[in-house]
């Protein structure tokens, strides 16, 4: 697919409509959807690599806005244009976020769990936005169910991914899990990416700045929003978010893992890796090994009723 164009040229043009210098604009990062630049020290550049990803962005421009008006850190938008009438490339440009995104960090057990914390209380705030009573997102789409995980297990049986006794452990796990989902979860503004690259956090005080890259954010089980997160870090994601509501029941870790596991299991089905991808479920035996880790930690209850 022709991607958009981020010559020099362009990126002067931008830097120069947003009062900096095309001396001031310096790459950061790339990401799977957006090519990122720093205009200056006060200002972040996005522009999607190709058309693909242009409703991501859009999506972004709409929905950042509302999280922050529900209290969520998240940076602000200072500029969204997707006309292509000044530039020949849609773009939008933040408020930058001070910080450090917790991928790269290599901070003490404690401070990391200071984070999720955080993060958990965070959620809530966003978590209380729902289809009644947010404005209207219409770029934001509902989350279209997760897969059937009896149906994958059996799948992954059949086409000889695991085995017979395996299928069957599987199986009886998920039927534990279930009783504790709710019949009908409510819908309710998610991100949708909570993961450490996206949490921008102090380094000296390992305090959460900002949660960026809303580009996956939708309407569904507010559970789905502590699924891409590794488990060590849930128990105290929940943690904070129990001290911002009341919803959150003693099922939730139930809930969670249901996603966790039946996500883990699906990647076997589409084993191929993505080299270089900083997402930590980007190898295809993360999630599965992640599951093993976590419960051979001796994790808080009640996870360790729920194995």
């Amino acid at each position: 697919m022709l991607e958009y164009e981020t010559s020099d040229e362009t990126l002067a043009a931008i830097a120069s409509r947003h009062g900096t210098s095309a001396e001031q604009v310096r790459p950061l990062p790339t990401g799977v959807a957006n090519r990122v630049f720093l205009l200056g020290d006060d200002l972040v550049l996005r522009i999607p690599r190709t058309k693909q990803f242009l409703p991501d962005l859009v999506k972004e421009a709409a929905v950042i806005p509302v999280a922050r008006h529900a209290g969520v850190r998240t940076p602000e938008v200072v500029a969204f244009d997707d006309t292509c009438s000044v530039v020949e490339v849609p773009y939008m440009v933040l408020a930058r976020a001070q910080g450090v995104d917790l991928a790269r960090l290599e901070l003490p057990a404690a401070d990391t769990d200071l984070v999720f914390h955080q993060v958990g209380r965070e959620l809530a705030k966003l978590h209380r936005l729902s289809p009644t009573n947010a404005p209207a997102l219409p770029a934001v789409p509902v989350e279209n169910g997760t897969a059937d995980p009896w149906a994958l297990t059996n799948r992954l049986f059949k086409e000889g991914w695991i085995d017979a006794e395996t299928a069957r452990w599987l199986t009886g796990w998920f039927d534990r899990l279930s009783v504790h989902l709710p019949a009908d979860p409510p819908l309710v503004l998610v991100h949708g990416d909570i993961a450490p690259q996206n949490l921008l956090v102090s380094r000296k005080t390992a305090q959460l700045n900002r949660i960026v890259d809303w580009g996956d954010a939708q309407w569904a089980d507010p559970a789905v929003d502590f699924a891409k997160m590794p488990l060590p870090g849930i128990p105290a994601m929940l943690d904070g978010y129990r001290q911002e509501t009341s919803t959150c029941t003693p099922t939730w870790e139930a809930r969670v893992l249901w996603f966790h596991l039946t996500w883990a299991i699906g990647r076997l089905a589409d084993p191929v890796p993505h080299p270089g991808e900083r997402h930590w479920t980007a190898p295809p035996a993360s999630r599965l090994l992640g599951l093993l880790r976590f419960f051979a930690s001796a994790p808080p209850a009640p996870w360790g009723d729920l194995a």
